[in-house]
């Protein structure tokens, strides 16, 4: 089965598709960038599912981590599309280790997001910060202070609470 005939088959609901896509990324079976050329032109609902397959797979591993994912899903952050901004930050969470050299612009995207309506977009956002805050890195000197703030102003405690046990890591 391709990637076409998955969004195709209507018998397949969207979260096996994102696990079969998921898993083909794991095994290798499939290669990122055909996934990332496919994501490119769908709708925006079968591009989140593609996106949240990746979130997926790289929870699973990160191994199947490159640059070009990173660069994708960092420009994805800056769709209209709710679920496309927040499958791209939980990617970015979880990948954001691999790439300590390169998250000027996702800090910069998410920091857009962080303040969204949405408060799955703000959760996924406040899970990317928080696991880039985690790293160390010089972007913490920036970021203390924002996400601190972002932790006072935010109302809704899931979020809140993903700010909060980042900056208390930190902290030790």
């Amino acid at each position: 089965m391709t990637i076409e005939e998955i969004f195709q088959d209507k018998s397949i609901k969207a979260k096996g598709k994102v696990a079969q896509i998921g898993e083909w990324l794991v095994n290798k079976e499939l290669p990122m960038e055909e996934l990332l050329a496919f994501a490119d032109k769908p709708s925006a609902s079968n591009r989140a599912t593609c996106i949240e397959a990746l979130e997926y797979a790289t929870k699973k591993s990160t191994a199947i981590a490159s640059a070009p994912l990173f660069d994708y899903v960092v420009q994805a952050l800056k769709e209209e599309e709710p679920r496309i901004k927040w499958e791209s930050a939980k990617v970015i969470g979880n990948i954001a280790n691999l790439f300590p050299l390169d998250l000027t612009k996702a800090i910069d995207e998410l920091l857009k997001n962080a303040e969204n309506k949405g408060t799955v977009v703000r959760w996924a956002t406040a899970y990317a910060l928080a696991e880039i805050l985690k790293l160390k890195t010089d972007h913490n000197k920036k970021l203390l202070p924002v996400m601190e703030q972002l932790s006072l102003k935010e109302e809704d405690n899931g979020v809140k609470k993903k700010y909060l046990e980042a900056l208390k890591k930190v902290e030790k």
